[in-house]
């Protein structure tokens, strides 16, 4: 515990070589009041002990030891470092240094050493969640400039170039948290201008989907799927009623980069709730099981699953086993190590290749 909470205690790494070599004098495994606390080793046995460190060294982590209050001197009165044996053979009095302090703080070393093990892990996050936005951002900039999408595109790749290369090697939670900030608000920028787009290209095209819709609107009957389909719809497929997409992705976005699921709805898909269900369908195909679908909806959301489904889908020529692929995803996704946005924007460059720009 020491060891992990040595920048809450204020020592340093040859510090605590010293006292490690100091606790190798201590004839038992654990501290204990029973067995006495003072170790008296002799300045040329603890250099060889903490490998060959030069004596002024030596005293020189001494003092850091005393002063942080790890150890005690216990001064014999010719300032020499020994043990006097009692009658019975043990020790009756020594001189030296004592090991008391360490046995009275263990609940205080306990306690440091968590603290620096959440600020870790408080840390690690933070890097994560700038990983994924810097991912996210670079790849949907890259693909609304090939696809030639109306924005300022070049003043916020490089406001965003700006917040990384700010970024320290070295840095604690609260020097990351304004980066994390900068960051998010670029990603819901570019978020908000592809939406922009999306909603633009699919205003013309809702009018006609929605006329074609009314026409067939005495298919409502119930349609009839395969039997696999059929088993597994009450555990893997969401529950009806209104759904909110993935945020930034418009459901146009999601047709367009990955159109062939469009082929196995029966009555097309002008809807969340149509895709989801198309989705659970396909999953059957794709050889993914009711649990794998049904956990990738409770992790990811029911919207984000069959957009996955769908770029699956779209790339099941070069993926061996969806389920198993599936299955890494969400395990990505639960440790926030997932988004789908980069997944869309590469079936959209795939499928959607920038026109020739070279001039004729």
């Amino acid at each position: 515990d020491l060891c992990e909470g040595k920048s809450v205690i204020g020592i340093g790494d040859r510090a605590l070589a010293v006292l490690a070599a100091l606790l190798s004098f201590y004839p038992d495994s654990e501290l204990s009041e029973e067995n006495g606390l003072v170790v008296f080793p002799s300045n040329r046995q603890l250099i060889l002990r903490a490998h060959g460190m030069s004596e002024p060294t030596l005293r020189r982590h001494l003092a850091v030891l005393i002063n942080c209050g790890l150890i005690i001197r216990r001064d014999s009165p010719n300032g020499k470092r020994y043990a006097r044996k009692g009658r019975g053979g043990g020790f009756e009095e020594a001189f030296g240094f004592s090991l008391a302090p360490m046995l009275a703080r263990a609940g205080e070393f306990s306690e440091a050493a968590e603290r620096v093990r959440m600020d870790n892990r408080a840390l690690r996050l933070m890097r994560e969640r700038i990983t994924l936005h810097r991912r996210d951002i670079s790849k949907l900039i890259e693909a609304a400039v090939e696809e030639d999408v109306p924005g300022g595109w070049g003043g916020i790749w490089r406001r965003f170039r700006a917040v990384v290369d700010a970024i320290p090697r070295r840095a604690v939670v609260a020097d990351l948290e304004p980066i994390v900030a900068d960051l998010a608000a670029i990603r819901e920028e570019v978020d908000i201008l592809l939406n922009s787009h999306m909603n633009a290209e699919d205003s013309t095209g809702n009018a006609d989907r929605d006329d074609w819709q009314q026409s067939n609107s005495n298919t409502n009957a119930t349609t009839e799927f395969e039997p696999a389909f059929e088993q597994s719809r009450a555990t893997a497929a969401p529950k009806p009623g209104p759904q909110e997409p993935p945020k930034g992705y418009p459901l146009g976005l999601v047709l367009k980069a990955c159109p062939d699921i469009i082929d196995y709805a029966l009555d097309g898909i002008g809807s969340w709730r149509d895709l989801m269900m198309v989705a659970a369908q396909v999953r059957g195909y794709l050889g993914i099981s009711p649990s794998a679908y049904e956990e990738a909806c409770h992790v990811m959301g029911p919207e984000t699953a069959a957009a996955v489904v769908a770029c699956i889908l779209q790339r099941a020529q070069h993926i061996n086993s969806a389920g198993g692929y599936l299955r890494a995803l969400t395990e990505k996704a639960r440790a926030g190590q997932f988004t789908v946005g980069p997944m869309l924007m590469a079936a959209l460059k795939a499928n959607n290749p920038p026109p020739d720009r070279r001039a004729g």
